[in-house]
C-alpha cells in the first residue's frame, strides 16, 4: 500500500500537468496518443543523460556553474530537444504553434516524471518531500518544455530564412532558464526557497504568455467562430480551404 501512495505521488504532478497543457490548445487538439507517445520517449531519455552527466561529472569535477549550464541543463535539455526535432518536428501532426508546447511539455514531464520516481524510492522521499517537487522540478521542466517548444513552433511555421533561428533559440533559450534555475539551487544555501519562489512565478507567467501568442497565431483559429443562424457562414470558402489542407498535410 505504501509502495503505490508513493507511485502516486511520484506521478500525479507530471501527469497533471500534461493534461492541463493538453486541454490549452484551444483550436486543433492533438491526438492523445501522440501526446502519450512523445511523454513515454521522455522516460527513455534519462538512462543516457544520467550516463552521459555521471561521465562528466567525473571527468570535470561539480563546480556549481559548469554543473548548473552545463552538465545539468546543457546535457538535459539537448537530449529532450533532439527527441523533439526528430519525432516531432516535421510530423503531420505538428500544425499550428501550439503543438510544439504541447510536444516538448510532454517530452519534459515524461522525464521529470521519471525522475520524480527513481528520486521517491532511492531516496525514500517523503510525500511532502514529492509535493515540493511536484511544485518546483516538475513545474520547472514543464516551463522549460513550454520555451522549448515556443520557438521549435515559430520555426516550423517561419519563413525559411528564419527557422534557424528559431530553432537554436528553441534549444538556447531553455538552456539557459534550466541553468540559472540549477545555479539558484545550488548556490542560495539555507535562503533559497526566497529566490526560487520569484522565479517559478516569473518563469509561469513567461511561459503562459507563449501559450497564449502560441494559440493565437494558430491558422485554425478562424474555424471555431459560430457560424450565423439560418445560414451558412461567409467564411465557409476559407474554413474548407483550411480544412483541406490540414488533411492533404
Amino acid at each position: 500500500m505504501l509502495f503505490l501512495t508513493v507511485l502516486v505521488a511520484a506521478i500525479t504532478p507530471g501527469i497533471a500537468l500534461l493534461f492541463y497543457f493538453y486541454l490549452k490548445d484551444k483550436y486543433d487538439a492533438e491526438p492523445l496518443h501522440m501526446v502519450m507517445r512523445m511523454f513515454l520517449l521522455g522516460f527513455l531519455v534519462v538512462l543516457p543523460i544520467t550516463i552521459v552527466q555521471q561521465g562528466l561529472l567525473r571527468g570535470f569535477g561539480d563546480n556549481p556553474y559548469l554543473f548548473a549550464f552545463g552538465i545539468s541543463s546543457a546535457v538535459e535539455e539537448l537530449f529532450k530537444w533532439y527527441v523533439l526535432f526528430q519525432f516531432i518536428y516535421n510530423h503531420t501532426e505538428f500544425d499550428e504553434p501550439y503543438d510544439g508546447i504541447l510536444y516538448a511539455v510532454a517530452v519534459s514531464l515524461g522525464f521529470a516524471t521519471l525522475e520524480n520516481v527513481l528520486y521517491a524510492f532511492t531516496l525514500k522521499a517523503s510525500f511532502g518531500s514529492l509535493l515540493l517537487r511536484g511544485l518546483l522540478p516538475v513545474s520547472g521542466h514543464a516551463m522549460f518544455g513550454v520555451v522549448m517548444g515556443y520557438y521549435m513552433g515559430r520555426a516550423k511555421f517561419a519563413p525559411p530564412s528564419q527557422r534557424r533561428k528559431f530553432l537554436v533559440l528553441s534549444l538556447l533559450m531553455p538552456l539557459i532558464w534550466h541553468g540559472f534555475y540549477d545555479l539558484i539551487l545550488n548556490l542560495s544555501g539555507h535562503y533559497w526557497l526566497w529566490y526560487i519562489v520569484p522565479f517559478m512565478v516569473l518563469m509561469w507567467y513567461g511561459g503562459m504568455d507563449k501559450v497564449v501568442k502560441a494559440n493565437n497565431r494558430s491558422p485554425f483559429r478562424f474555424l471555431k467562430k459560430e457560424e450565423p443562424l439560418g445560414g451558412a457562414s461567409s467564411d465557409a470558402p476559407a474554413k474548407t480551404a483550411a480544412l483541406s489542407k490540414k488533411k492533404e498535410a
